[in-house]
């Protein structure tokens, strides 16, 4: 991962915006930039699945996040349609038996299913508010384990505990890292943050970056502001 056009690959652009018109904004924005995009809720009610297809033909990739959590059947048989959806990368939440399920509906494909840990907007005590009694490394930690054991393609964590997980999870497992700001970059909800030249350092494999880029004056200056970081590590 030496250039930019490798490092574009490692870059997933949040496309956490209203509308899908405004997401084809982005898009033709960034053409030649950037190439794999993350949607997530407040696009999917927006039209944003039929969206993610016409990505995938395009020949984009796409991250869904959509934080699936449910029982054994109801989880595995969404994973078994987004499947056919050709989309790269699918989120749920890192509860063994949601995972366990997903892992067997996906076998044979494509799709790497990554284990959510603790959301990055979350803090120590936002943890304990939620009834963990763990602080939120130790809860990442278990879930990169109970990730790994279930067969998972990758977790989703904070930067700051990257280095960590890389030590349980391996080399070969996908550690995707949101709460990405570039150094004096406005953390807006997030409360771990990261750069993006850290976050590689410490063994993130890809970086999800939404506000940074989207809501940038010029976004295609901004991203490469990120590639150049990213690459800079």
């Amino acid at each position: 991962m030496t250039g930019t056009s490798d490092m574009k690959q490692h870059l997933i652009v949040g496309l956490d915006v209203p509308t899908v018109a405004e997401a084809e904004r982005v898009v033709r924005d960034l053409e030649g930039v950037a190439s794999f995009y993350k949607i997530g809720y407040q696009l999917v009610f927006a039209g944003g699945l039929e969206f993610a297809r016409d990505l995938v033909t395009s020949g984009n990739k796409v991250f869904l996040d959509m934080k699936l959590l449910d029982i054994d059947n109801t989880v595995a048989k969404g994973v078994e349609n987004i499947v056919r959806m050709g989309v790269s990368m699918l989120t749920l939440h890192a509860y063994p038996k949601a995972m366990r399920a997903a892992v067997e509906a996906a076998r044979g494909s494509d799709l790497c299913l990554l284990g959510v840990t603790v959301l990055t907007s979350m803090d120590e005590q936002d943890v304990i508010e939620a009834g963990y009694e763990l602080d939120p490394h130790t809860l990442v930690l278990r879930r990169a384990e109970q990730a790994l054991q279930a067969g998972m393609g990758g977790i989703v964590c904070s930067a700051q505990e990257t280095e960590a997980v890389r030590r349980i999870v391996g080399p070969s497992m996908a550690v995707v890292t949101p709460g990405i700001r570039l150094a004096g970059g406005e953390r807006g909800d997030q409360k771990r943050v990261v750069t993006p030249r850290d976050a590689m350092r410490n063994g993130s494999s890809h970086l999800v970056v939404a506000r940074p880029i989207v809501g940038a004056v010029d976004r295609r200056a901004a991203a490469q502001a990120i590639l150049d970081d990213m690459r800079s590590a």
